[in-house]
């Protein structure tokens, strides 16, 4: 599974890196996420968040943000931060495939925000697809990107939207 991108630090050992989340106030930059607090989050915490997420189920990227926020009473989770966590949370877990382990981080479950697959993922989008449709998912493609068919019947996003369609 290669994907191009080869760290000179095992990817288990940046995840184990000591280091705490942070609560910090939302960069002038990063106004759009509006005024108050941002967590910047850690590899555990983001690879513990996806340890959750059962069989048959999938979870977006935001849907991740939003669960770390509330945990921690923050007004956001750092968008840059937590992709680069779930990454490395990826890359250990095929780390630990390689070495034997039989239970990894099943990073294959998050999904982009349309249900699209995430091409920075190890062995990209056709490795991606292949955990999904082993377990019961269906993909589809359109242009030369890959999405599952119906990913919001399988998060919580369907609630989300309902829930903010009522307001």
């Amino acid at each position: 599974m290669k994907n191009g991108f080869r760290s000179r630090v095992p990817w288990r050992e940046k995840m184990e890196k000591p280091q705490e989340p942070k609560l910090v106030q939302i960069p002038p930059k990063m106004s759009q996420f509006g005024k108050g607090s941002m967590l910047i989050p850690t590899p555990k915490l983001v690879a513990k968040v996806v340890c959750g997420i059962g069989k048959g189920r999938l979870m977006t990227i935001g849907e991740i943000r939003r669960t770390l926020a509330n945990d921690f009473s923050a007004d956001v989770t750092c968008p840059l931060t937590t992709g680069m966590f779930l990454r490395i949370a990826a890359e250990a877990a095929e780390e630990d495939r390689a070495n034997g382990r039989k239970r990894v981080t099943p990073y294959w479950r998050v999904v982009k925000e349309n249900g699209g697959l995430n091409p920075k993922f190890p062995g990209g989008e056709p490795e991606q697809a292949r955990h999904l449709r082993s377990e019961g998912f269906t993909i589809i493609k359109r242009g030369k990107s890959s999405f599952v068919k119906d990913f919001e019947s399988h998060t919580s996003l369907k609630h989300i939207r309902a829930t903010s369609d009522e307001s």
